[in-house]
């Protein structure tokens, strides 16, 4: 054990810190640094490590990403924000409007695009009015986080479960869509609560629509196969075979160049998947998740209470993707595994409020904020991220329970 234990430890303290000191190491540098180790060290042979790999989350992940990467290539994104932001006068409606749109859109689609679209159009809208863009923009990363935990393809770790688990898209947005509507609404009732000051009606400004070439035949293309595939998704397919078909159909096009796709898919992230698979893996072969299972038993982790604080906690320390993919090997141990899947998902992606770092999707934000003169201080964040992530996990451990 000792060996795959070390390499493992190490892998996560890097996807803990994100960057170690002195080398530039990335987290999918440090997830596939460990799965070379592994294999090397003798944790898992080649095939073994070949067999860890999940490829229905790869191809789920990858088939989401050319959907998505169509739809913003097509302005579909861009241009859904700006609608939503002039049609609506009053900042408190404009903020209930960002929470509901971005919580949808999220629960749809990857959760991480969303804020990368909106975060310009937010800011520039709040420029125009004269408002506080900070408010707008803390209920886009929240919101965006909490409406992805609806749907297998809300996020990342969602994907990860789905394919794993074998729960239904249907099964699983039974079972969390009404945490995720109950939690938009707790969203927006704490933001508006404090920042109630700067959401005060006054002068209406019409910011002036700088024009934008929509491709409205890769839209309209685009959106067909988006219905078809969450059609199909709702009638139970294969998830992953479902995407990948839809993938194929938008590649088959005389108007985008492929590399303009491939440029916008997030290649890291499903590397760092592959990495993580194998490191697990050699974790299970090893037996040590054996040893973690017996250490959390006395904190109730077969309970959803204590599934979702622990899941919490391990998701603001390493990350919400590398926590989840830890309790793969765990959750089918647990005497009802359905439910500890979906515990999982709703721990893990609600947890992601509570700092600033505890998803990319807040990075996004904050990070696209900056960029533009806007600063979210760590401190401010956790004004909204520390009693929206209290409040709706509480309320999703009391449904789930």
């Amino acid at each position: 054990m000792i060996i795959p234990g070390l390499i493992f430890l190490a892998t996560y303290v890097v996807l803990a810190l994100g960057r170690p000191p002195l080398v530039r190491v990335d987290r999918t540098g440090a997830a596939i640094i460990g799965a070379v180790l592994m294999v090397a060290a003798g944790g898992l042979s080649l095939d073994q490590a070949y067999r860890a790999i999940d490829y229905r989350t790869i191809v789920l992940l990858f088939g989401m990403m050319v959907l998505v990467a169509h739809l913003r290539l097509s302005w579909f994104f861009a241009t859904a924000a700006r609608a939503v932001v002039g049609s609506v006068r009053h900042p408190a409606a404009l903020l209930v409007a960002v929470v509901a749109a971005s919580g949808v859109l999220s629960a749809m689609f990857v959760n991480d695009t969303i804020c990368l679209v909106f975060t310009p159009v937010l800011i520039d809208m709040a420029a125009v009015r004269r408002h506080n863009p900070v408010p707008y923009l803390l209920a886009l990363a929240t919101a965006s986080n909490i409406g992805s935990v609806a749907t297998i393809t809300g996020n990342p770790q969602n994907m990860l479960i789905g394919s794993v688990s074998g729960i239904s898209y249907r099964a699983f947005a039974g079972a969390l869509t009404p945490v995720a509507i109950v939690g938009l609404a707790i969203d927006a009732a704490v933001i508006w609560w404090v920042f109630r000051r700067d959401l005060h009606a006054g002068p209406f400004t019409q910011e002036a629509q700088r024009p934008r070439r929509v491709h409205r035949a890769m839209m309209i293309k685009a959106l067909c196969v988006a219905a078809l595939v969450m059609g199909g998704f709702l009638a139970g397919l294969d998830t992953a075979m479902v995407a990948a078909g839809g993938a194929a159909v938008l590649l088959v096009t005389r108007r985008v160049k492929p590399d303009k796709v491939y440029s916008r898919i997030d290649w890291g992230l499903l590397v760092l998947f592959v990495g993580l698979f194998v490191v697990v893996g050699g974790v299970a072969a090893a037996g040590i998740d054996r040893e973690f299972f017996a250490l959390l038993r006395p904190v109730g982790i077969e309970s959803v209470w204590g599934l979702s604080v622990v899941a919490a906690l391990l998701s603001n320390l390493t990350s919400n993707v590398p926590a989840v993919m830890l309790f793969t090997r765990l959750i089918p141990q647990l005497p009802d595994p359905k439910t500890s899947w979906i515990t999982l998902a709703m721990a893990s992606t609600l947890a992601g409020n509570l700092t600033v770092l505890g998803s990319i999707a807040n990075l996004i934000v904050v990070e696209g904020a900056r960029g533009r003169g806007v600063t979210i201080s760590f401190v401010e964040y956790l004004k909204v991220g520390v009693p929206v992530t209290l409040l709706t996990i509480g309320f999703g451990i009391w449904w789930l329970s």
